[in-house]
């Protein structure tokens, strides 16, 4: 490919709305151009990314068995009805009516059309495994779309589903899939961790995440260096931080904190660590009518030492709270505490509440709490002696670096990742709501079981560059660049020497496989090279007069400090070895 036939647009400055990296770097680098909120023009050079995206995915798919069709953006509602998510997905689903006024959705994902595809043509045990996927345009409509393609509202996803005759065989598509994902991240050639994580509103009971490693990832990733133990932070097991809990050694004293109304405060006040303080939360629960209307509210307390956080898609997994809950008003906490927030505790209450403590809490002993009166706290407070046990023990909390790792080989670290792929087990969910069933060995109905696998293919363009990028620009993997070499011509329109000598390694370089741009555009050497850098293209070439009298040309890798003199003749053996490593 040579520069004046294809196209190419950088700019010098980012636009002002460009938040994080990748969306600065895609801008000025002329990978995509803004249409709307959320949506984007994907311009020559980005789609070329996107296609050695999907190229490997594609490839590793079919490796894995995978069948390939295309489902419509655009789907009936009554599919979505028929699961209901047409009402549960809320405004993030784009519903839209034909001239029929008959309503469709714009899809942010197909389990339920390719439900339907399986329940009219997988009719017989015999016909299953089988794994549909395809490569598709979806549109979610966030309520503040950001960070460019990172978070925007119309974008690629590859999405995969499996049915299966039974749960173990669903298990082993799900470890076929999960190697399969190995794979392709593997070859595109990002660092990456496949890490255990909530089924979310997908459902099922098996997921797993694959987090692209990045300073600027949303996520929080926990794992141990010393074993193969990762999960994503909502999910990641909080062991209790005490083996035991010791006798009690303080008196209960009803201690005054005038104005003390956070654990850190308290702590400081009373010269202790804040992990001897216990912090109180607040939530509710309600039993409502038909009508909608709320018939009962349960108010519960929940226990999370002063230095954790709570975890609230574990908290949303304790039974009782599974249905939903709410943080309580101030009336309900004034209501069976007797006290504003701030000094709240299990100790005195007003109104029966049920008590949750998390693991690490319920080993304590000696510890501090809100005396539910204003300006006063407890201190040397003891379970059994001063208060009962309580109502339930749970992991409610986010795990800290340091924290034991839950497999016994070591502690935890956390580091910040980009969601990119996802893998669920979904069971019987779909199939059992749509009715999908084949008939087994027996001749008898059986709902499939399924799986649904998910690869963000644009982002995952956004999330290499966020991780890949330096001061000057992009710095691609060689699977993912648009072009993998630029040959720099120095004066290409002036001197036959030097037109000759790029055309020829163009032409063979070519000839090879290997994705190959001339800058054939009479650039002055210190914009060609600033335009190559920004776009990342990670080997370069630059052929000038003076060199080819010397029989040399320079090479840089694009993580390279500098360039390396090497000889003309070899140049070409040198790339294609470069590039089989």
């Amino acid at each position: 490919m040579k520069a004046s036939q294809f196209f190419i647009s950088t700019l010098k400055e980012a636009p002002s709305d460009a938040e994080v990296v990748s969306h600065k770097l895609m801008m000025r680098a002329g990978f995509i151009k803004r249409l709307g909120a959320g949506i984007y023009n994907y311009m020559p050079m980005g789609l070329r990314v996107i296609r050695k995206v999907e190229a490997i995915v594609r490839e590793e798919m079919n490796r894995a068995g995978g069948v390939e069709l295309l489902m419509p953006v655009v789907q009936p509602a009554e599919l979505w009805q028929e699961t209901g998510r047409f009402d549960k997905m809320g405004p993030e689903l784009m519903r839209v009516k034909d001239r029929h006024d008959r309503d469709f959705i714009i899809q942010p994902t197909s389990e339920e059309v390719v439900t339907d595809i399986a329940r009219q043509e997988l009719r017989s045990y015999k016909q299953l495994p089988k794994n549909f996927y395809h490569i598709q345009t979806k549109f979610r409509d966030e309520r503040r779309p950001r960070f460019g393609i990172m978070r925007g509202r119309e974008f690629t996803m590859k999405d995969a589903y499996s049915f299966d005759r039974d749960a173990a065989g669903a298990a082993k598509t799900y470890e076929a899939m999960f190697a399969a994902y190995k794979r392709i991240f593997d070859r595109f050639g990002l660092e990456y961790r496949a890490v255990a994580a909530d089924t979310g509103a997908i459902g099922g009971d098996l997921s797993h995440e694959f987090q692209v490693i990045a300073e600027t990832g949303e996520d929080a990733i926990v794992y141990c260096p010393t074993s193969d133990y990762a999960a994503n932070i909502e999910l990641a097991e909080a062991v209790s931080l005490l083996a035991e809990r010791a006798p009690a050694a303080q008196a209960l004293v009803n201690t005054p904190t005038p104005g003390k109304a956070t654990c850190a405060d308290v702590a400081q006040l009373l010269g202790l660590p804040l992990s001897r303080t216990i912090k109180s939360l607040v939530l509710a629960t309600d039993e409502l009518d038909e009508a909608g209307d709320i018939v009962k509210s349960t108010v519960w307390l929940l226990l999370l030492r002063g230095d954790h956080s709570m975890n609230e898609i574990k908290v949303g997994k304790i039974e009782g709270l599974k249905a939903g809950f709410r943080f309580a008003t101030l009336a309900e906490i004034e209501d069976h505490f007797g006290s504003k927030p701030g000094y709240l505790g299990p100790i005195g209450l007003k109104k029966p509440v049920k008590v949750v403590a998390d693991r690490t809490v319920v080993n304590m002993s000696d510890w501090v709490c809100g005396a539910n009166l204003e300006d006063f706290h407890y201190t040397g407070v003891n379970w059994g002696r001063d208060l009962p046990e309580p109502d339930l023990v749970a992991d409610i909390r986010n795990v800290v670096e340091g924290d034991p790792s839950p497999d016994g080989q070591g502690v935890l670290a956390i580091q910040r990742g980009i969601e990119v792929g996802h893998i669920f087990y979904l069971g019987t969910k779909y199939s059992k709501v749509m009715n999908a069933t084949f008939l087994d060995e027996n001749g008898k109905p059986a709902f499939m079981e399924m799986g649904c696998y998910g690869i963000g293919v644009t982002r995952i363009v956004g999330a290499a560059i966020e991780q890949n990028h330096d001061a000057r620009g992009i710095v691609w993997p060689d699977a993912l660049a648009p072009f993998t070499v630029v040959i720099c011509p120095i004066g290409y329109d002036r001197s036959a020497d030097v037109k000759a000598a790029a055309d020829a390694l163009h032409d063979e370089l070519q000839a090879a496989g290997i994705d190959v741009m001339l800058d054939d555009r009479g650039e002055r050497p210190g914009a060609m090279f600033a335009d190559w850098e920004l776009i990342g293209v990670p080997h370069r070439v630059v052929i000038s007069d003076r060199g080819l009298k010397e029989g040399k040309v320079e090479y840089q890798g694009r993580r390279d400090e500098a360039a390396t003199s090497m000889a003309a003749c070899g140049i070409a053996a040198e790339l294609k070895g470069r590039l089989r490593g």
